[in-house]
């Protein structure tokens, strides 16, 4: 295996699914004080999600708040609770492309512009036989970090 040409810098978000949006957001907002930044709507990927923080600055944790738009449809963000882990990474290009030839499974899709306004991509929950790793079960988002957040945590 060749030198890693990019460094995970951090967490950058936890998603959390459930049948409503509302309950999660009575505990995460209400009892534990978390701020909605935003919110997301994306029929593609059957999400209405609120996007919250904690702590402050670059190095602000994101927690998704997300249920289904329709939930008999595809894919289902509320049949696991906890949905993803995000992970800043310094260099996603780069990332991807060491990691694809290193024989990780990536979700389809490539990368895209992210709910919070990032360049993301998501490592598969499984591996397979071409592209042996995967999250075992998880489903791991990588993020393009900014500037600030690499000086803050780099």
């Amino acid at each position: 295996m060749t030198i890693k040409p990019f460094r995970i810098l951090g967490i950058q978000q936890i998603a959390i699914g459930g049948p409503d949006k509302q309950k999660l957001k009575a505990l995460w907002v209400d009892m534990l004080g978390l701020t909605v930044k935003s919110t997301f709507v994306s029929e593609l990927e059957n999400v209405d999600e609120d996007i919250c923080a904690l702590g402050r600055g670059p190095t602000a944790v994101e927690v998704d708040l997300m249920q289904p738009i329709d939930p008999d449809k595809k894919p289902a963000v509320h049949t696991t609770p906890l949905n993803h882990v995000g992970l800043w990474v310094d260099d996603l290009a780069r990332a991807v492309e060491w990691m694809t030839a290193n024989g990780v499974r990536f979700a389809p899709g490539g990368i895209r512009k992210g709910a919070a306004g990032y360049d993301i991509t998501f490592i598969h929950p499984k591996g397979n036989e071409q592209s042996p790793l995967g999250g075992e079960g998880v489903l791991i988002e990588l993020v393009q970090a900014p500037a600030e957040v690499i000086a803050a945590l780099g």
